[in-house]
């Protein structure tokens, strides 16, 4: 009965996806992704994608849909196909190894789970990854069950999609490996299907063997992974002396489920559904379906994911915790937590469906913590407002100072280019022209001005580029600025503005006299 509400659920999934995506501007990495991908030949595109810390298959896929448009929510549709073609994977999948029941439940879980809509309105790599995950655990499971070697060949195109869309695939494909050796075994029952799985884990392999020395190799040279695991994500990584040993996988386990749920008390009932699923495939030996995987092989599949990515922080290799990083171990914790539920398949058995869905929705509509930046100010009319303000406030030859991320929103949304130096060689800062204005903004690795070193900053620039007195020089920031807005808002009225325009708590725009006029003062 529940197959028939299956359809329903998708349709509500996309309708959700698609007004959201239509709502929000841009975050400073879709603008990114989406400059990445603006460049006139598909070599340039590949160079420019190679210069991110991921595989270049989105920003491929960008160049060429780019043909249809570059509005929000044309450059999103591909994530939110890709996010809902992944909810219709895991319940497929699902419906194989456990009851239809389970396989509901676990389309509620995909379809509405807060961080898994937000990943899938998203012009980033996860949605992507997440819908060439789905498709493989469905694809391996029918070429196992139904000893198919062309459903065990999609399955390796698949995990190729997999691979070139977030590296932590890297991951997947381990667990999937062994997940498959340990269901062929004994291989020579199944000869033609185990090679046919052997040709195509020998390509996988030589994948990431490809990247780990042409790309990764230079990324970690760079010192680009390092940052990253110093600066923000650091609690994602175990630093010996500062984290237990001990503890560090218990509250990194419960930071994961909570990320996915974007709600602390409902992820901690989330992660302890999950135990509760695993021990109970533990205690079984039979699976619910006679062909499919036994108990045992589930509980495998489901847990070694999280055994791997915690052994991988604790080197220090990729982070565990509450982040975007590890939407890869979702799948895994969403069928852990429908098979922990236990609901039953009998007739007319909704009540557990229908507390799901309830959680989802106090999840979706009281996220604890809440994004980073809040629904209310990533309104795609305030970015709109922001945009009119200037046009009508800033007289032609005006220049405009931003840090990085505020310059790839400035191109996307006032320039219709980009402002902001794409490939190296970097400088400090660029000047560029916007159409009547210019742009001044800051390098790369300057992603964010903060309000301490705003002033030798923008001194800086100034040497760099030689502000003539009479220049109008106006200061935009917005993206992620939330927690230095109100260090701005005390810092900016000692280079006269003393009101700057708030559109929102995320963009701020303001008239500064130039260093020259400064200085005579």
């Amino acid at each position: 009965m529940r197959e028939r509400f299956a359809p329903l659920v998708i349709l509500l999934g996309l309708g959700v996806r698609f007004l959201l995506a239509g709502s929000y501007f841009l975050d400073p990495d879709e603008a990114l992704h989406n400059l990445l991908a603006s460049h006139t030949s598909f070599s340039l595109t590949w160079k420019a994608a190679l210069t991110q810390a991921h595989p270049p298959l989105l920003i491929i896929l960008l160049h060429y849909w780019h043909w249809l448009g570059r509005s929000e929510l044309v450059l999103r549709t591909p994530m939110v196909l890709a996010g809902m073609g992944c909810a219709w994977f895991t319940y497929l999948w699902l419906r194989r190894i456990t009851t239809e029941a389970t396989a509901f439940v676990g389309l509620l879980l995909a379809s509405f789970a807060p961080s898994l809509i937000e990943l899938s309105i998203e012009v980033r790599q996860y949605a992507l990854l997440l819908f060439f995950m789905a498709a493989c655990l469905y694809l391996a499971e029918r070429a196992l069950q139904e000893n198919s070697a062309p459903m065990i060949a999609l399955f390796s195109l698949s995990l190729y999609g997999a691979l070139l869309s977030h590296y932590s695939a890297f991951l997947f494909a381990g667990v999937m490996g062994v997940y498959v050796l340990v269901r062929l075994f004994p291989f020579g029952r199944r000869l033609t299907l185990f090679l046919t799985w052997g040709l195509g884990q020998a390509i996988a392999v030589g994948i990431c063997v490809y990247f780990l020395i042409t790309h990764v190799s230079k990324l970690r040279l760079e010192g680009m992974a390092q940052g990253i695991a110093d600066t923000w994500l650091r609690r994602s990584i175990y630093h010996p002396g500062e984290n237990s040993l001990l503890i560090f996988p218990f509250r990194q386990t419960l930071r994961v489920f909570t990320y996915l749920f974007s709600h602390g008390l409902i992820g901690t009932l989330a992660l302890l559904a999950f135990v509760v699923g695993i021990a109970l495939l533990l205690r079984r030996k039979a699976g619910a379906n006679p062909r499919g995987p036994s108990a045992r092989q589930i509980a495998l599949l489901l847990g070694l994911p999280f055994l791997l990515n915690c052994a991988v922080a604790i080197a220090g290799i990729y982070p565990y915790g509450g982040t975007r990083h590890n939407a890869v171990l979702s799948l895994f914790a969403i069928a852990g937590i429908a098979i922990g539920l236990g609901v039953r398949s009998a007739h007319r058995s909704w009540a557990k469906p229908g507390i799901v869905l309830a959680a989802l929705v106090v999840c979706n509509v009281f996220p604890s913590p809440p994004p980073l930046i809040r629904a209310h100010n990533h309104r795609r009319v305030l970015m709109e407002n922001a945009m009119t303000y200037i046009r009508q406030s800033a007289p032609a030859g005006s220049v405009f100072f931003t840090d990085y991320e505020s310059g790839l929103l400035l191109g996307y949304y006032l320039c219709g280019h980009g402002v902001v130096q794409e490939l190296p060689p970097y400088e400090p800062f660029s000047k560029m022209q916007c159409g009547p204005y210019g742009v001044i903004a800051s390098f790369p690795g300057e992603w964010k001005f903060y309000a301490d070193s705003f002033p030798q900053r923008l001194e800086a620039a100034d040497r760099q580029d030689k502000l003539e007195p009479g220049t109008k020089l106006w200061f935009f920031d917005a993206g992620w600025i939330e927690d230095v807005t109100p260090q701005f808002q005390k810092v900016l009225p000692q280079f006269g503005c003393d009101q700057p325009r708030m559109f929102g708590q995320n963009i701020l725009v303001c008239q500064l006299p130039n260093i020259s006029e400064r200085n005579s003062r």
